[in-house]
Order: C-alpha cells, then structure tokens, then sequence
C-alpha cells in the first residue's frame, strides 16, 4: 500500500511511503493550477492540470504538451474519472463519497483501491497489485490526493502539509 507521509522539512514536500518506507517524494509547484512534481527512483514526473480539465503527467524530460498519463472525468454527477497510464486505460468510481474512497478497474476488473489514512488530518492511500508499475501507483496517488482536495476544499491540502501545491 502507498501512502503520503508527513509534510518533512522541505516546504511542500511530501513522502511517498511503500510499508513506511520511501519510495517517491512530491513536491508542490502551484497551489491553484494543482501542480506538482512526483520524483520516483531517479525520474522526475512533472503532474499538472491542463487546460480542459485534464489531470497529466509526463517526464520531466519531455516536451511540455506531452503526457505519459492523463485522467479526464466521465461523469461530474458520479464523480468517475477514466485515467489512461501509457496505454492502459483505468476508470476511477468513487465508492464512499464519505470516506473519499475510490475503485480503479480496468475492463471491469479492480485493479487498485484508493482510500485515506483517516483521523484528523487524513492523507490518501492506493492499493494496487504489483502488476500496476511504481510510476502509475504514484500518478493515481497524485490524481486521488486532487480529487479530495476538490471534495474537501483548501483545508484539507493545508492540512498535509500542501503537496497538491502551494507556496514553494
């Protein structure tokens, strides 16, 4: 299971924790455009919203118009989401609006399980099968911690520490 750790020393920086132990680190870049940047191994993800609406993220390294994985929403009344990583197209449905929790399927297969840590100051988890590689596990983490910003507002991204962005 990954998980968003505590907001670390660096403002706007976040730990991505594997079983308490990291595995990626997120950045903020632009609190209001829903920036960040996801480093994995030695890899730079830069994750934004683009204009449309569409959640993206690419290397780095590429141009900017690029995106390795976009999510675009299918339905503003269900809340559902459909993500493409590289190829692999996943539907994201919520399952408790309450809870903020979300199921990832792939051909009506579930694929991974998104939900939160809960308590007072609640971070994201994704659940995924190692069939689903670290990169995407890290995209859908990012993608879900900007969905419950949306449903809970501004206080709940103050409230870890600001990594769907903020000032940097």
């Amino acid at each position: 299971m990954l998980e968003l750790g505590e907001a670390g020393a660096g403002k706007g920086e976040v730990p991505v924790l594997r079983d308490g132990e990291p595995v990626a680190l997120l950045r903020s870049t632009d609190f209001w455009k829903e920036g960040s940047v996801a480093v994995v191994g030695d890899r730079e993800w830069v994750l934004e919203r683009r204009s449309g609406g569409a959640l993206v993220g690419r290397w780095a390294v590429d141009p900017e118009d690029s995106a390795r994985f976009r999510a675009v929403q299918t339905s503003m009344w269900r809340g559902s989401w459909c993500a493409d990583l590289e190829g692999t197209v996943v539907d994201l449905e919520p399952v408790s609006w309450w809870k903020g929790t979300y199921r990832c399927s792939t051909g009506g297969t579930p694929v991974a399980e998104g939900g939160s840590t809960g308590g007072w100051s609640p971070r994201p988890t994704l659940t995924a099968g190692d069939d689903v590689p670290l990169d995407a596990q890290v995209y859908l983490l990012w993608l879900l911690l900007v969905l419950n910003r949306r449903q809970y507002g501004v206080v709940y991204a103050v409230a870890i520490g600001g990594v769907v962005g903020g000032s940097s």
